[in-house]
């Protein structure tokens, strides 16, 4: 395995940003988003990587977008680093395979989440109120359990510390009751066929979230798209069909395995954010590339 590549160090270009996993460089017009192996836990960036992380959910994402762009729009401009601008061509060789030349957009402030099964923090409020973000749900139901039809539950967006759980209606006041309305159905699609895709290669994609975005068009009118990642294992529950069984946590592919081994240690989830032993980063990586391997049909490269 390499090294994970922590941060990415891009001479030439103007970084706009990092985020807890990816870093944001000016090319143009256009954003260069490199998604390095960093791997956040509990809303800390842990101080230490995932190798081949990065590639994973760039690549992953990158296939996404594609089996999607007739429903929704996406931010990509180009994936192969040897047809980006000349300023970011000089830096291939890091770039190659864990990074997307995208458009600029207006994000919008919501995390847009779509639930098909009961897990997670939907699963902690069920058992308090029996809803889910407002959304009543049926009694009796366990935890894992399908629920009768996806459902939208919105958050707020954090570059730091938590998301909030928010209903349908506290969103649309942040965004707009119309807008909100479009989002929520392309986000149940996406996952509608996301899930579909998935469960016929194994995987049950228990939940996941979506960011779209705001562009300008001719005439004045805003577009709707897609942007930031897609039903990655950073973004999304995998569960292995194989093994499900309702009415327990189920096994996966994404990095609740790094959560359960930081409540094993019994971390106070407050800084500074320890690192992870060779053997948790190592087994976290298998989850990973299998994840990629089983949902797209083709080794990472």
């Amino acid at each position: 395995m390499a090294n994970p590549l922590l941060e990415s160090a891009l001479s030439g270009l103007t970084l706009v940003r990092r985020g807890k996993v990816r870093d944001l460089w000016e090319v143009g017009g256009d954003l260069l988003i490199v998604a390095t192996d960093r791997i956040s836990a509990f809303d800390y960036v842990l101080a230490s990587g995932i190798p081949d992380k990065g590639p994973v959910l760039n690549q992953l994402s990158a296939f996404w977008f594609a089996l999607m762009s007739d429903i929704v729009p996406n931010h990509v401009v180009a994936t192969d680093a040897q047809c980006y601008p000349e300023a970011a061509r000089r830096h291939a060789a890091v770039l190659q395979g864990r990074s997307m030349l995208v458009r600029r957009t207006r994000p919008l402030p919501v995390e847009c989440v779509v639930r098909g099964y009961l897990s997670g923090s939907g699963w902690k409020q069920y058992q308090r109120t029996g809803q889910i973000c407002g959304i009543p749900l049926p009694a009796g139901l366990r935890e894992s359990d399908r629920l009768p039809a996806p459902i939208f539950t919105p958050s707020t967006k954090a570059d730091s510390g938590h998301d909030v759980n928010i209903t349908e209606a506290e969103a649309g006041a942040l965004v707009g009751h119309d807008r909100m309305a479009a989002v929520r159905d392309l986000s149940v699609r996406v996952y509608q066929r996301g899930a579909s895709h998935a469960e016929a290669r194994g995987i049950i994609v228990a939940d996941t979230k979506f960011e779209f975005g705001v562009v300008d068009q001719p005439g004045g009118d805003e577009q709707l798209i897609l942007i930031d990642e897609v039903l990655t294992p950073d973004s999304s529950r995998f569960w292995p069909i194989d093994t499900y069984a309702p009415g327990r946590s189920q096994p996966s592919y994404d990095k609740q395995y790094v959560r359960d081994y930081l409540e094993s240690i019994g971390w106070n989830k407050q800084p500074p954010a320890p690192a992870l032993p060779a053997d948790v980063a190592a087994r976290t990586r298998e989850k990973y590339v299998e994840a990629f391997r089983r949902l797209t049909g083709h080794d990472l490269h």
